[in-house]
């Protein structure tokens, strides 16, 4: 059996890793009697933990919100965890969160063991984050753990949404220069992509799952009521979530076979970009959209890849045209550079006319 202060912070860990325990399962964790639970439990609320305990044979011990944040007991891969995710927060597009997380990580660094110390301070010489600048959504935190909740609790989101236009945040909320439309939502996930977080929640006004860029979300509390979870759109979000925002989202949609295998071209074409699947050891399939065919034939050229469409087949003529075209352009190239200079080494249409003095 564990010593009584050890089976606090082992009790302690198990409460804030999981958000409801019946009184057995503790007990069962920390191979003790339920009723050593009990006890153990009002010494933690006696150090100041909000425990809260519902009765009942439903019931069960939950760790509250407090007046002051309680020290956190981490796992050796939980603190270096946690340290890797601040380390990172800053170019993740969150805005003004970069401040907040050099702050924790030195809190943390100050307290962590000396191994622990070692494999983040590694961490930190050695890795060199790849930014977007300017390309990145800005989202703002709040909005962030705003959202996180209500998926968590499965409580009903009303927000206005920016469906087009610049997602800038004006002053006094909403989004400048984008017309807002007032949504409701079961909201489910949140998917963060290199750029930019989405949320995944089903529109009870469409009533149909749909996917939303969290920059463009102005949340209009109240929320609720609570509603039972559905069914997610697909088991893998993150699959779901790239599929919409790269083909989905586009009037012309394309499915093209690189040549190359999956895993090289992934280093190449981001989740942002289009969906990859393996077509065998040495090509994948692309799918992916556009705004047009013509923009769809620039899009698949600047990946660099040798390829073949598979669809749609007009691509096919939008790829002959943009070939007839560049070999037109390359035929007047080569006749310009064969003309004969027009006087002394002056080419036609070049300036004429005494030269200054210098």
């Amino acid at each position: 059996m564990l010593e009584t202060s050890a089976r606090l912070l082992r009790l302690l860990s198990l409460l804030q890793a999981h958000r409801d325990w019946s009184g057995a399962e503790l007990a069962d964790r920390l191979g003790v009697t339920p009723r050593t639970v009990r006890r153990d439990v009002d010494r933690l609320r006696e150090l100041g933990y909000p425990v809260n305990a519902s009765p009942g044979t439903g019931g069960g011990y939950t760790l509250g919100a407090g007046a002051e944040l309680p020290p956190l007991l981490l796992d050796d891969d939980e603190a270096v965890a946690v340290a890797v995710g601040l380390r990172t927060a800053a170019g993740q597009g969150i805005d003004g969160i970069g401040e907040s997380s050099v702050r924790a990580l030195t809190k943390l660094e100050q307290v962590l063991p000396g191994r622990l110390r070692r494999r983040v301070g590694a961490l930190n010489a050695f890795t060199v984050p790849m930014l977007h600048g300017g390309r990145q959504a800005a989202v703002d935190p709040a909005v962030l753990t705003e959202l996180a909740g209500l998926c968590r609790d499965a409580e009903r989101l009303r927000f206005d949404y920016a469906e087009r236009g610049p997602s800038a945040p004006a002053p006094g909320g909403g989004t400048a220069g984008a017309a807002l439309v007032r949504r409701t939502v079961e909201p489910h996930r949140l998917v963060c992509t290199e750029r930019r977080w989405y949320l995944v929640a089903w529109d009870l006004d469409r009533d149909d799952w749909r996917t939303f860029r969290v920059d463009r979300i102005v949340p209009k509390p109240p929320h609720g009521p609570r509603f039972a979870p559905r069914t997610p759109p697909a088991e893998d979000l993150a699959a779901y979530v790239s599929e919409g925002v790269s083909t989905r989202a586009y009037p012309t949609r394309a499915a093209v076979r690189l040549l190359v295998p999956v895993e090289e071209a992934a280093e190449r074409i981001s989740p942002s970009a289009g969906t990859l699947e393996a077509d065998g050891d040495d090509a994948c399939i692309l799918r992916t959209g556009a705004a047009s065919s013509d923009v769809m034939v620039i899009h698949v050229m600047l990946m660099g890849f040798e390829f073949e469409v598979l669809e749609p087949a007009g691509l096919s003529e939008s790829i002959r045209t943009a070939r007839d075209r560049l070999s037109r352009a390359l035929e007047r190239g080569a006749d310009a550079a064969r003309r004969p200079a027009d006087g002394a080494g002056r080419t036609p249409g070049s300036r004429s006319g005494p030269r200054a003095a210098s």
